[in-house]
């Protein structure tokens, strides 16, 4: 069975609830700053491609494994700013399909 988007926002959804006297909350005017806690956790990813090369990275399991959870950082908090944003899965869907066939004709 395949992860979705619409599965990962209400995960997001459920930890928002759970820490909602701790965290700022989903709306749009906190959108930036989920926008900017993910490129700082984009930044994670890129140090520890830097740090280790790519083969590396790919292949080193205890390196793999910090790489996949520092991309599952950067998707928590993309899943946030969609919800502050108000963004639907099935909206990304639309708009990736679009950029997608647009991608497919540019040469």
């Amino acid at each position: 069975m395949d992860f979705t988007i619409n599965e990962m926002q209400k995960m997001q959804k459920i930890l928002q609830e759970q820490y909602k006297d701790k965290w700022e909350s989903i709306e749009p005017e906190n959108g930036k700053n989920k926008l900017l806690w993910m490129v700082g956790e984009i930044g994670e990813v890129i140090d520890i491609v830097k740090k280790n090369g790519g083969e590396k990275a790919s292949e080193d399991p205890a390196i793999r494994s910090h790489l996949i959870e520092e991309m599952a950082d950067v998707l928590m908090f993309y899943n946030d700013a969609m919800l502050c944003y108000g963004i639907t899965a099935d909206e990304l869907k639309n708009s990736y399909k679009e950029k997608f066939e647009r991608n497919m004709k540019r040469w």
